[in-house]
């Protein structure tokens, strides 16, 4: 495709007001007004068809093979131009929705014909980024005439979810809590489990004392314990309407599925059974338990799959169903969110089924931008306003977790960033008071 560039365009503007006086004073020679615009349109076709034409450009696209959702991204763009070739190519891609681009387009320097450029992107959603197609287009030698060529690619990459966490902090959260001793008293000490009768030594539990065992050896002898493993840690993700709202440039779902990565691969590094299960208006996925660290890549391949739904959360449907599934008492992990009263009823009332049972613990994020229209100083009444009804949001929201906590679910209600360690301390603690 060969169009006018803008220079062309305002050269040819540029001669009006001379055309029409030329027209004016000269009404039997108006033929001759149009000379100007006649000459820039023949020097335009003149330098489209000088040079490489449109037909001579070829481009690669490189992409990773995988990318984490919120990290950013680097593709490169390889380009070749043949016969007289420009000094720089203008580059554009054609964007997924589910990247964001730093530059619409970008200018790549070549010599000989040839150079490559970096095109900086960003995972805001997970999926499959496919980009079929990019842009080429560079001016003539005299910068009146673009030629342009759409170039076909096929290039995809998977935008996983983030793992990060699990690489960066899994390490030392397991170094922290060695050194405050917590691991050690996670495998062995008031636990529930029976793991040996050793002699009584000072300092220990006397209730740990077995009587019959100690006269038959004629010495104090001591029941020691350790925690119970194989406990069933169940990860339940609400992908409705409300969890697909970002924060910060992510959505809440992503949020709460990098951490909840995290958790489940702590918990299977402990001897846990983990599950995880996605609902919105109804249950999406329902996965079965699984055990041992090298099950952490099956439990990645399930939460990239979770959809992002603008449907809203049926609680009573999903948890129910949940319920019943579980043969045994389990620690059931809930990443939700709410905004009106409507839909925190059904919440509680279905959080209240399962504490009869099991143990519940509900993850929500905090609503900083609530937070903040609250503490802004107000300028005008539009802010009065919405610092009023943001009060109002705030404090619903605070009644509906203060009822939750009364029927015995234990809240983490988190910034965005620190969601991750909240819960994996949450879990170790109630792990190390044989809470599950």
């Amino acid at each position: 495709m060969i169009y006018p560039t803008r220079t062309a365009i305002l050269t040819a503007a540029a001669g009006v007001p001379l055309t029409l006086v030329v027209a004016l004073l000269v009404p039997g020679r108006w033929y001759a007004a149009l000379a100007w615009p006649v000459a820039v349109l023949v020097l335009t076709l003149v330098d489209g068809l000088r040079g490489a034409g449109p037909a001579r450009g070829r481009a690669l696209l490189a992409l990773p093979n995988t990318a984490s959702v919120g990290a950013p991204i680097e593709a490169v763009v390889q380009v070749e131009i043949g016969g007289t070739a420009p000094r720089r190519v203008q580059v554009a891609l054609d964007y997924s929705p589910l990247v964001e681009q730093a530059q619409e387009s970008d200018w790549i320097a070549l010599e000989s014909g040839k150079g490559a450029g970096r095109f900086a992107m960003q995972a805001v959603r997970r999926g499959t980024v496919r980009i079929d197609r990019l842009w080429l287009r560079w001016k003539g030698t005299l910068g009146l005439a673009w030629k342009q060529r759409i170039v076909p690619v096929d290039a995809q990459m998977a935008i996983l979810p983030d793992i990060r966490p699990v690489h960066e902090r899994g390490a030392q959260i397991f170094q922290r809590h060695a050194l405050q001793g917590l691991m050690a008293q996670v495998d062995r000490g008031d636990g529930a489990d029976f793991d040996a009768l050793v002699e009584f030594r000072t300092g220990m539990d006397r209730r740990a004392i077995d009587w019959k065992q100690s006269a038959r050896h004629a010495k104090l002898h001591a029941k020691e314990f350790r925690t119970e493993r194989n406990n069933q840690i169940v990860f339940a993700i609400d992908s409705g309407r409300q969890m697909s709202e970002p924060v910060a440039g992510l959505s809440r779902l992503d949020r709460v599925v990098s951490a909840m990565l995290l958790t489940a691969w702590v918990a299977l590094k402990l001897g846990d059974r983990v599950a995880l299960n996605a609902f919105d208006s109804r249950p999406r996925i329902a996965s079965g338990l699984v055990s041992g660290v090298a099950a952490f890549g099956e439990l990645q391949r399930l939460a990239a799959q979770i959809d992002y739904s603008g449907e809203e959360s049926n609680y009573s449907f999903a948890l129910t169903n949940l319920s019943a599934r579980l043969s045994r008492r389990s620690m059931i992990i809930l990443f939700t969110e709410f905004t009106d009263l409507t839909s925190a009823e059904f919440l509680v009332r279905a959080a209240a089924r399962l504490v009869e049972t099991h143990l519940l613990m509900v993850v929500v994020l905090r609503d900083e931008e609530l937070e903040d229209f609250v503490a802004r100083r107000p300028e005008s009444a539009d802010d009065v306003t919405r610092a009023v009804t943001a009060a109002a949001l705030l404090k619903d929201r605070l009644m509906v977790l203060t009822r939750l906590r009364h029927l015995g679910a234990h809240v983490i209600e988190s910034e965005h960033d620190r969601v991750a360690d909240r819960l994996v301390q949450a879990y170790v603690d109630m792990k190390r008071r044989n809470l599950i």
